[in-house]
């Protein structure tokens, strides 16, 4: 028996439907809030030619959604959609002009809490990169002098970028798809852009396709690109995107075909890209880049770029620290421009960049997702037996896993006191 249209049209929408139409709802508010969308061109029609949403009226809807949870999905996937619609409640409630303080916003975006970082691990930072740097015990100018020394040695010259970024991505999608297989016909194009508060961006097109935009208003530099170029693609940010469309996708979850600024997808997705180059590499990746500039005629000391790495990781929060002054403790822009040239040891150009990704209304929030992404997922890779570390990775690409699964795993295999 064939049901008559009445009775279809009143088959009520599936709650993924729902969440998809949700979020596609926020590109209207905000162009750019969707940071991809594969799924059905027609419902994404359908919101860009509806009445123009209001952000009271999609906060409300956002709560309604996830109170219908789990409506009959699985556990797992409940539990995705429920943690993004709470994001979305916040985002909208934004939107709509309430006032929420700052940790509260990073909390319900990406369901980590935030606090100021500890000044003596920055000055210990600084000690090991001034030992590095051939200038034992200095600080101040006299340190950010020899770090402003190498970082001009480490420049790459503006004509050989391009060369640069094929041949590394050339050489990591070979590497990669050995560990990570992916579509014959998948493909990543680069370009060049300017004027925008980021160093790189993926823009996923569906079809295992991704556009990387590499922003040379920011000098590149030969320690930082092969990170840069695994972070965007492979087997960051790109290599995720084409493994979520043929497995997550292929196998039917659609809400996979949204990926949403502002969300815990974003914590997993950043804190993967940054771990993506020791992931492919493992922790001798300066000496593979070694041989590869050198190859272009390049000269590279790995090694050195490995222990400049190490020395100065303790300095990741210090632009999260950034955020929470201007944010969260009212600091005034100049007052956080002097932190970040102190703590970075950064040319007074580059920290007003820094301080424009900082107050973009869109990614004010955002610099959590690298600093709080790096941590938890390499606490979670950590607790891998190092045999076991790439198949963790692997899970990282093709798992749709949150921020609350990744420490409850953590917490059954660290049990507190």
């Amino acid at each position: 028996m064939v049901s008559s249209p009445a009775a279809r049209s009143a088959v009520p929408p599936s709650p993924v439907t729902e969440y998809l139409r949700l979020g596609l709802a926020f590109d209207r508010l905000e162009e750019g809030f969707v940071d991809a969308y594969t799924g059905d061109p027609a419902l994404r029609a359908e919101v860009a030619n509806g009445p123009a949403p209001e952000p009271a009226v999609l906060a409300d809807r956002a709560r309604g959604l996830r109170a219908e949870l789990p409506a009959d999905l699985p556990a797992e996937r409940a539990e995705f959609i429920g943690a993004h619609l709470s994001a979305l409640e916040c985002s909208a409630r934004k939107f709509a002009g309430e006032e929420i303080g700052f940790v509260d916003e990073v909390r319900a975006y990406f369901d980590v809490d935030i606090t100021m970082g500890d000044e003596q691990a920055y000055r210990d930072a600084h000690a090991a990169m001034a030992v590095e740097l051939g200038v034992p015990g200095a600080a101040g100018q006299t340190l950010a002098d020899a770090y402003a020394a190498y970082k001009r040695a480490d420049e790459i010259p503006a004509d050989r970028v391009d060369d640069c970024v094929r041949a590394f991505s050339g050489a990591l999608r070979e590497r990669v798809r050995a560990t990570y297989p992916l579509p014959d016909n998948e493909l990543v194009e680069f370009e060049v852009v300017t004027d925008k508060p980021w160093s790189g961006f993926n823009y996923y097109l569906g079809g295992f396709r991704s556009r990387v935009a590499i922003n040379v208003d920011l000098t590149q530099y030969m320690s930082t690109l092969p990170h840069l170029i695994a972070h965007e693609a492979y087997p960051g940010h790109h290599t995720e995107h084409c493994r979520k469309e043929q497995f997550l996708v292929g196998g039917g979850q659609d809400e996979q075909t949204i990926f949403l600024v502002n969300t815990p997808q974003c914590l997993m997705a950043e804190g993967l890209a940054d771990h993506a180059l020791v992931a492919a590499m493992g922790p001798d990746w300066g000496l593979w880049a070694q041989e590869i500039y050198a190859d272009l005629g390049l000269r590279f000391d790995g090694a050195r770029a490995q222990r400049m790495s190490v020395a100065s990781s303790g300095l990741l929060g210090v632009r999260q620290d950034a955020a929470l002054l201007l944010h969260d403790r009212s600091a005034d822009a100049d007052v956080v421009a002097e932190f970040l040239q102190r703590w970075l040891l950064a040319p007074p150009e580059r920290a007003r960049q820094m301080l424009r990704f900082l107050t973009s209304p869109l990614w004010r929030a955002y610099i959590s997702t690298y600093v709080e992404g790096y941590r938890l997922l390499g606490d979670w890779l950590d607790d891998s037996p190092p045999a076991g570390r790439l198949a963790r990775f692997g899970r990282l690409l093709d798992e749709p896993l949150t921020p609350a699964q990744l420490r409850a795993e953590l917490g059954a295999v660290n049990p507190g006191p």
